[in-house]
């Protein structure tokens, strides 16, 4: 019988794990069979790390809750637990960059589970923003800004430019 060597998809199968391999440490990189196995683990390693990705964050949030719930008298867990019994569900991702970003809304967090663990009720207030209030204007163009200022009554809109028509609006 004769031998068959595998041609081109031997070739290009090798190829394809040793471009994977590109940048790892000796051999790793040269040599295909110790590429593939290399190859092999990397897959391995980032499976698993994938998932722990997802734990660290959770960790990472809960040490800046933590952090900013002592600033405000309050562990961790009883902060959470006024907040499950006052009924607010606010994700732990939220909490930290609301935490970080937005002190004076954390505090008051902070005062209705403190209440809430004390068996009273606190009437949270929402904020409503009107949608003109969400408005982009930098990103609208001339005649855009041009039909909002008419609509909003702004007198003289005819004749000014972007720049002025974006102070005019706010």
């Amino acid at each position: 019988m004769t031998r068959v060597k595998g041609g081109n998809v031997a070739k290009n199968r090798r190829r394809k794990v040793l471009k994977e391999a590109k940048g790892y440490f000796g051999s790793k990189h040269r040599l295909f069979k110790t590429a593939q196995e290399q190859t092999f683990h990397s897959g391995v390693y980032a499976f698993r790390d994938r998932r722990q990705n997802k734990r660290n964050f959770r960790k990472l949030w809960i040490q800046r809750i933590n952090a900013a719930c002592r600033e405000n008298d309050i562990s961790y867990s009883k902060f959470i637990n006024g907040l499950t019994k006052a009924g607010i569900e606010v994700n732990r991702k939220m909490l930290s960059a609301i935490a970080i970003d937005d002190t004076e809304a954390f505090t008051n967090l902070v005062n209705v589970a403190k209440a809430a663990l004390e068996g009273k009720t606190v009437k949270v207030e929402k904020k409503e923003v009107k949608k003109e209030d969400k408005k982009d204007y930098s990103s609208m163009t001339v005649a855009e800004l041009k039909e909002v200022a008419k609509e909003k009554g702004i007198e003289g809109y005819t004749s000014m430019k972007k720049a002025e028509l974006l102070e005019a609006l706010k």
